[in-house]
């Protein structure tokens, strides 16, 4: 099943502070996570300023609660980065289709 997860950062004055020193960690599992196909897409949210803020993330799990084991783990999730967290199930474009026809 494919999902979009919004995730907002947390409002704590040390998020960004967080964020920074778990990303090489988060970075990691997610390139790990594309290369097994549960991550489609996704990046950072920047805020007005151009700072990240929050994360937008495309991926695809055999069932929510999948996706949800997932996120127990996530290390943005574990280090209290990512505050406020939508799951939404989304029904991706079929581009080879679409271009195709």
């Amino acid at each position: 099943m494919h999902f979009m997860i919004i995730a907002q950062d947390a409002k704590a004055a040390d998020t960004l502070e967080k964020r920074l020193a778990a990303r090489q960690e988060h970075m990691q599992d997610i390139k790990a996570r594309k290369l097994d196909g549960s991550i489609v897409d996704g990046g950072a949210i920047l805020d007005e300023e151009g700072q990240m803020c929050g994360s937008a993330v495309f991926c695809d799990f055999e069932s929510r609660a999948a996706l949800e084991g997932y996120l127990e783990k996530e290390v943005y999730m574990r280090e209290g980065v990512w505050g406020e967290v939508q799951i939404y199930p989304v029904k991706r474009v079929d581009w080879d289709t679409l271009l195709n026809s």
